[in-house]
């Protein structure tokens, strides 16, 4: 196998973001084995904007990493089609909403990861052999993520241009996306741009977001409630303006307003008592993205079964989106009211870690589920 005998430099992607070192190593690196990787970790040879890191260490967008002699790009070593199950090749043309030269829009459904990972072995990265169908077929590929509590619309590249292509789009923050989330209670401000710095929450082994207005990246979400159920729940339509890991959980629970089912940023406060499914609530509607076959594509998902459902049980109206599109951006804030925004977004974010408010009653149990009821 031949390898460079040269230090290399590579550039973290927008569909790599978040990844973890030894899983970026996989992807773009598959001849070096786990172990020269934490080998290189441990002595110091591989490092990420000139600083050292570990196998588990995740990757942020723009990042540089530093790659010794022995990594080689251009000498991957060809992936061969994994045999999927009857079961498993319905389950990936089942998720298709559109099929065009270039690309595949899926629905990811709400539960399936989007790549592996340690102990996750059923995930939309695994089932893309499925729309490999002769031996010269090129393998589909990701081209950005969902978390995998989040449904939605999920675009797979049909070829190696087509990925490229799509990936600046996605970088260079030029792509459309539209979320749907269920959050508790209601916002004072029907509309508005939640402006709040993230960081990775110490502790957390990188698998946690905070707001950090002093250290934290640049994080930018548009927002508007779209139907309110008394005090009790609000739809919202999101539309992050930057693409950082959790952005939207983050922000939402920062608002003090955790998505429906997030425990993980909302903590028991983010379960409505009743019949309200205690999955999580946030679905990425729409995408709306330039395309190498020309034009726009423009792609709409359907809600999973559990969203449609609680929007009935809450009385809402599915179609009440289409009607107030969200306003353009409203004049920018000081860089004062930015700093004072962002310290109360931290302060609301730090509140809903600390445990529940009894007035939003605990995790289920009994309670009406309607929109005008107790919670």
């Amino acid at each position: 196998m031949k390898t460079s005998d040269e230090v290399r430099q590579f550039t973290v992607e927008a569909d790599d973001d978040g990844i973890r070192v030894d899983r970026w190593f996989k992807r773009h690196l598959p001849q070096v084995g786990f172990g020269t990787v934490s080998k290189w970790a441990r002595t110091g040879q591989v490092r990420v904007d000139g600083k050292r890191v570990k196998p588990d260490d995740r990757l942020e967008q723009g990042q540089q990493i530093r790659v010794p002699p022995g990594g080689d790009a251009a000498h991957k070593k060809p992936k061969t089609k994994r045999e999927l199950s009857q079961a498993e090749i319905e389950q990936a043309h089942d998720m298709v909403i559109k099929k065009t030269k270039s690309a595949i829009a899926l629905n990811k459904p709400a539960g399936l990861a989007t790549q592996g990972g340690t102990n996750t072995f059923n995930h939309v990265d695994g089932l893309l052999d499925a729309f490999v169908e002769g031996e010269d077929d090129v393998r589909p590929r990701l081209v950005h993520r969902l978390d995998k509590d989040t449904s939605g619309v999920l675009l797979v590249a049909r070829t190696p241009g087509s990925a490229a292509f799509f990936s600046k789009r996605f970088s260079g923050r030029s792509a459309k996306k539209i979320y749907w989330a269920l959050v508790v209670g209601v916002p004072d401000i029907k509309q508005g741009v939640i402006e709040a710095p993230l960081a990775k929450q110490p502790g957390s082994g990188g698998e946690k977001m905070h707001v950090d207005h002093e250290g934290g990246a640049p994080a930018k979400t548009k927002y508007r409630v779209v139907e309110t159920a008394a005090k009790t729940a609000a739809w919202l339509e999101l539309q992050p303006m930057t693409g950082r890991t959790h952005q939207l959980r983050v922000h939402c629970a920062a608002m003090g307003h955790p998505i429906v089912g997030d425990g993980k940023y909302g903590g028991r406060d983010a379960f409505l008592t009743g019949s309200i499914s205690r999955k999580m609530h946030l679905h990425a509607r729409r995408l709306i993205i330039d395309s190498p076959d020309g034009g726009k594509l423009d792609v709409t998902a359907d809600l999973p079964e559990h969203f449609a459902a609680s929007l009935e049980q809450l009385g809402f109206d599915e179609n009440a989106s289409d009607a107030t599109p969200m306003r353009d951006d409203p004049p920018p804030k000081s860089r004062e009211e930015k700093k004072q925004q962002a310290r109360q977004h931290a302060k609301n974010y730090r509140k809903s870690q600390r445990g529940p408010r009894r007035a939003r009653g605990g995790t289920g149990g009994k309670g009406p589920a309607k929109g005008k009821g107790k919670r």
